[in-house]
């Protein structure tokens, strides 16, 4: 099993003992209740500017403990005050040390809309992002089938959540695009072996029809970064452990913004 394969099946997992605390039925109604909302992390990228969604995590598989401390909300509200469009929370809890109370906190204490960053593999998962106050989700298509894909799409649609669509080749643009994704992310790090080559942005940004928003993800280090996504036509960029390493992120963000 590759750490993507593990990071699924220890999704569903979780789902299973949600669903025992919180039915399914019951999840759904609280959703279906609140407010549909506006798309606001889709409206956060879709401005002339290159916009940054500034991510959240303690850990990842591939670099362990990033963050030994870690005042998530602190973080969250430096990243609003240094110019953030929106941002990423990651809840997966084994290997990223997220969860989803993290996100629920993060997003009653910003006006940013918030991603939730996870393993989406059930309907499940995009009801409670909803409840957490999430604007949006993550949905990764290696890990789904084309029919889950769509249908995923169409919930989001439903709730009023936006849900960015993660690929990493030619095959999964062509199956995002077919399910209907109005956001498409390509990932610079691959989710099999989790190495990072930033080209792969510029070599899928090709496949992007207009009106389909594009965002570059992982690998983002430096302004001269930064600007190689705008000359290729990046909508977005998500950047996670540039952030979360640097003692004073929101000078970091004000850099990568280009306005220090």
């Amino acid at each position: 099993m590759t750490i993507l394969d593990e990071l699924a099946a220890a999704a569903r997992l979780r789902v299973d003992g949600a669903k025992r605390n919180i039915p399914l039925e019951g999840m759904r109604q609280t959703a279906e209740a609140m407010p549909k909302g506006d798309a606001p992390f889709h409206k956060a990228l879709s401005g002339p500017e290159l916009a940054f969604i500034c991510e959240c995590k303690k850990a990842s598989p591939s670099k362990g403990v990033i963050a030994p401390v870690y005042p998530y909300e602190t973080i969250a509200r430096a990243y609003e005050s240094a110019g953030a469009d929106a941002i990423s929370v990651l809840t997966e809890p084994t290997r990223f040390l997220g969860s989803e109370e993290q996100l629920r906190e993060i997003a009653s204490t910003v006006k940013l809309p918030c991603l939730r960053k996870d393993f989406t593999v059930d309907a499940y998962m995009i009801y409670e992002a909803k409840t957490l106050g999430a604007a949006a989700v993550l949905l990764i298509v290696s890990i789904l089938e084309e029919k889950q894909l769509v249908d995923y799409l169409a919930l989001c649609r439903e709730l009023g959540l936006s849900a960015l669509v993660e690929a990493h080749s030619e095959p999964e643009i062509e199956t995002a695009l077919r399910a209907g994704a109005e956001i498409i992310g390509v990932n610079n790090r691959n989710l099999h072996d989790f190495t990072v080559d930033t080209d792969n942005s510029r070599r899928l940004r090709r496949l992007i029809p207009p009106g389909i928003l594009f965002v570059s993800e992982s690998g983002v280090k430096n302004a001269e970064d930064v600007q190689r996504m705008r000359e290729i036509g990046a909508d977005a960029v998500l950047v996670g452990e540039t952030l979360m390493r640097a003692e004073d992120k929101a000078a970091k963000l004000r850099e990568l913004r280009g306005e220090t």
